[in-house]
């Protein structure tokens, strides 16, 4: 297969290899996670997807680098040729002109006809060397291109990388600030809500029903005690009332026994006396 025939079946290949190449190295990061719903677990996605696709893109590289050092190495043989198959023309046509020189025409044509078949085999190399020269080039672009392309792969991987270590860590902060929030705020005394809160709300109130039983325990104490002073007055009365009938002077007070009376007095009765 020549050169030429080589290089065509894997252009193509390498075309769309590079296509590929640009279009990741092109993309938008922090587009494609504002539309995503998990934005670790499309980096992580992500990260496995350029690992893989730089690793095929090397592979392909390397393959179009050796296409390319091929091409290379036959076209400098074709170079090298063309210059062996001029020289050997030069050495038939010089030794063609001794021999005519010396007499001897025969010889003289046999290295003339020499040195016509070296410069046949000179122009078919120079011809293949010329034809290979635009395929070089051509690949010569594609491997840059490819090259370039595989340095922008691995630096928006090491951006991803670093990315999706960014967002993990600030993932791992904000949850450890959430833990501590919510530990602050299950101790926090003045907030009404947290266990501490709740127990001195619940001593409140059962201070709060001590002193109503106590006050109501005052309370009661003063009506038992307005009985027994009334209870007093009334027993007075009583014996002062009894020591009248039998006849006798104002009793001292507490002596004699109490006498109920079921009459009412009305004020207009001591106008009657």
């Amino acid at each position: 297969m020549s050169p030429l025939s080589r290089t065509k079946g894997n252009t193509m290949v390498k075309q769309s290899i590079f296509g590929r190449i640009s279009q990741l190295a092109k993309a938008n990061i922090n587009a494609l996670l504002d539309q995503a719903e998990d934005p670790q677990k499309m980096l992580d996605q992500m990260v496995r997807d350029y690992t893989n696709n730089i690793a095929e893109a090397e592979s392909a590289v390397a393959q179009t680098i050796g296409n390319l050092r091929m091409l290379q190495a036959d076209y400098n043989e074709d170079v090298k040729n063309a210059q062996d198959w001029g020289n050997k023309a030069l050495a038939a046509s010089r030794k063609a002109d001794e021999y005519r020189a010396a007499g001897d025409p025969v010889d003289a044509q046999k290295f003339d006809n020499l040195a016509k078949v070296a410069i046949q085999r000179q122009m078919t190399a120079e011809s293949e060397a010329k034809a290979a020269e635009p395929s070089i080039a051509s690949q010569t672009e594609v491997v840059d291109k490819l090259k370039t392309g595989l340095d922008q792969m691995k630096n928006k991987l090491n951006q991803l990388t670093a990315k999706r270590n960014e967002l993990v860590a600030r993932s791992k902060t904000a949850a450890a600030q959430s833990q501590v929030h919510d530990a602050l705020k299950s101790i926090d005394i003045m907030d009404p809500t947290s266990e501490v809160g709740r127990f001195e709300e619940k001593i409140r109130r059962e201070e709060a029903k001590v002193l109503g039983q106590q006050e109501l325990a005052s309370s009661s104490l003063d009506a038992q005690f307005n009985q027994l002073e009334d209870l007093g007055e009334q027993t007075e009365i009583e014996a002062r009332l009894a020591a009248l009938k039998s006849g006798g002077s104002k009793p001292a007070i507490g002596a004699g026994a109490p006498a109920t009376t079921g009459a009412t007095v009305d004020e207009a009765d001591f106008d009657k006396l």
